[in-house]
């Protein structure tokens, strides 16, 4: 087959990814926190350090504009290319979902300690753990050796290639609750790191999107938009609760409100069940805006419910928004709520989309993870995960999505994610095959 790779080729890349190196990396993209539009600094440690180890590799660190939300974002950038061949480009991120800082995580952990540092445990040290790196540092740290790994082989043998490392600021799914208006659908967000990569630039022949996953390849993703219903209703003191509207105040029925929800999801859902779909939709309530904490004398006015969804092909953002708002609208026409103010604005961000199984990218991935694991990867339905893969496909990128597994989370502290160095290093030789397979059949 033309994408099969010469023996000291694959044994060459498979010797250059080493425990050492990985865990240098690991500890390189944990050392400080990489919040969410603030992960220049890391983009700047992780690139001095990878210009020690590989000097031969180019690195640079891609500033994104500054904004309210982004005010010191940047992504990292590793490239080699030798001759003119198509592009791959290895992507992962830099952010991650929790920040490292208790103002935020807090509400979301229920813990206010600091965010566990990397540690390697058991009795060989085989356990690697810490913050942040099912989302995404694991992924990326091996993702990053792995394209060293590939790039460097294939410079030392002076075969044509180009092969570029992209670990993306803002990778992670995030609304602003501000953005938009107050009914209706609001613009699209903000350019995010893959998106910022991409402009005016050539698109990669091919990309792989290295983050935890299920024990397989995923050629498909759902989308995802974002849904706030917000509750209006008139100034009132908590010693008039008997007289307000609705009688005790909007919190006392928040209950009737998320049963509500709870009926559209199952409606939502059992409308998209389907159990040879590639992925699924889900529905979840994320976080609840009401009062000031500094006032709980005066009952809050407004109530802002906020919903994540995920999308699959064929859903129309609006209609979802506008099928949540007629559920609530009944649901609540024979409630104390009734004579409430209601809005729902739907956002979406991305919508679902998926590369033929037939695209050389998932060829190649198939007989790289036979390689690697002496099995075909297992069949994948349903899944409900949408990372920047719905953005390089939307862009004509043929995509596929695979990362390590993850051991389950450190039971005294959810925080610690955890995994096995083995499955690490598998993944790092992995997308180094893969690499090394695209650019065989790009060359022949």
């Amino acid at each position: 087959m033309d994408d099969e790779v010469p023996a000291p080729l694959c044994h060459a890349a498979a010797r250059a990814v080493d425990e050492a190196t990985l865990v240098d990396a690991l500890a390189a993209l944990t050392a400080q926190p990489s919040p969410y539009g603030r992960e220049r600094a890391t983009a700047h440690r992780v690139a001095d350090w990878a210009t020690g180890r590989w000097p031969e590799l180019p690195w640079r660190v891609d500033p994104l504009e500054r904004t309210a939300t982004t005010p010191d974002s940047a992504n990292l950038v590793g490239g080699s290319d030798l001759g003119d061949r198509p592009e791959l480009l290895i992507y992962s991120h830099l952010d991650t979902s929790l920040t490292g800082g208790t103002d935020f995580d807090a509400p979301i952990t229920g813990r206010h300690s600091p965010a566990p540092a990397l540690e390697l445990s058991g009795p060989a040290r085989e356990v690697v753990s810490g913050f942040g790196l099912s989302v995404a540092r694991a992924a990326a740290a091996a993702a990053l050796v792995g394209y060293a790994a590939a790039a460097e082989t294939l410079r030392a043998a002076g075969r044509p290639h180009r092969l570029t490392l992209l670990l993306a600021a803002t990778g992670t799914h995030r609304d602003d609750p501000t953005a938009g208006p107050e009914d209706g659908v609001a613009p699209a967000p903000t350019t995010g790191g893959v998106l910022h990569h991409l402009r005016g630039r050539p698109r990669p022949a091919a990309a792989i999107v290295a983050k935890t996953s299920p024990p397989g390849i995923l050629t498909a993703e759902p989308g995802a938009m974002f849904l706030r219903v917000r509750l209006s209703s008139g100034f009132h003191p908590a010693l008039f609760r008997d007289t307000a509207t609705p009688p005790g105040g909007l919190l006392a029925h928040l209950g009737v409100v998320v049963e509500a929800l709870e009926e559209f999801r199952r409606a939502h859902l059992a409308r998209r069940a389907d159990p040879d779909a590639l992925v699924g939709a889900e529905l979840g309530l994320g976080a609840v805006r009401a009062g000031q904490p500094g006032k709980p004398d005066l009952l809050p006015g407004v109530v802002d419910l906020h919903l994540y969804l995920t999308t699959v092909p064929g859903d129309d953002p609006t209609q979802i928004t506008d099928a949540l708002r007629a559920t609530l609208t009944r649901r609540l026409r024979d409630t104390p709520l009734a004579d409430c103010g209601l809005a729902v604005a739907g956002h979406p961000a991305h919508p679902a989309a998926a590369t033929p199984p037939t695209a050389p990218i998932c060829r190649h991935a198939d007989a790289a993870w036979l390689a690697a694991y002496g099995r075909p990867p297992a069949p994948l339905r349903g899944w409900t995960g949408s990372t920047d893969g719905v953005v390089l496909r939307a862009r004509g990128v043929p995509t596929v999505r695979l990362g390590p597994p993850a051991l389950p989370p450190d039971a005294a502290d959810p925080r610690r994610d955890r995994y096995a160095l083995s499955e690490l290093l598998r993944f790092a030789r992995l997308y180094a095959d893969i690499a090394l397979r695209h650019q065989q059949a790009s060359t022949g």
